[in-house]
């Protein structure tokens, strides 16, 4: 399945970026996924779970955003939206186009837990003063 591949790709740069922060586990992960990517977001949905077990991602949300088809016109220099079978300007209609978005997944946020380090340093001060 390659949508598994995909998920373990996603979850090692999740497990970097939060390593990087200090966080202790992450919380949810916002992507954004083209129709023209190659990637099914219900499919990635489905092996998420089993690919995320035993990481710091175990328990976070995955939200799946679409992005939108976007392309630019070559003839006449405007940026629309088209559809995925018919990227045509949609202020000219010409065909000669340029696609700018909806071929991407994108890791577009993370949400994380990362532990307050005054609170042992406040638990210390406590300690000493009385």
């Amino acid at each position: 399945m390659h949508e598994l591949s995909v998920c373990l790709s996603l979850l090692d740069q999740v497990e970097r970026i939060a390593e990087e922060h200090g966080a202790e586990r992450v919380e949810r992960i916002l992507l954004r996924i083209g129709p023209l990517s190659g990637v099914e977001a219900p499919l990635l949905a489905n092996a998420y779970p089993l690919a995320a077990a035993g990481t710091l991602a175990e328990h976070a949300e995955l939200a799946i955003e679409a992005a939108p088809v976007r392309v630019h016109c070559v003839d006449c220099g405007a940026d629309s939206e088209a559809t995925a079978n018919r990227l045509l300007c949609a202020s000219c209609g010409s065909y000669h186009t340029r696609l700018t978005s909806g071929d991407e997944m994108l890791l577009a946020s993370l949400e994380m837990s990362i532990p307050d380090d005054d609170r042992a340093s406040d638990g210390a001060s406590d300690g000493a003063s009385d």
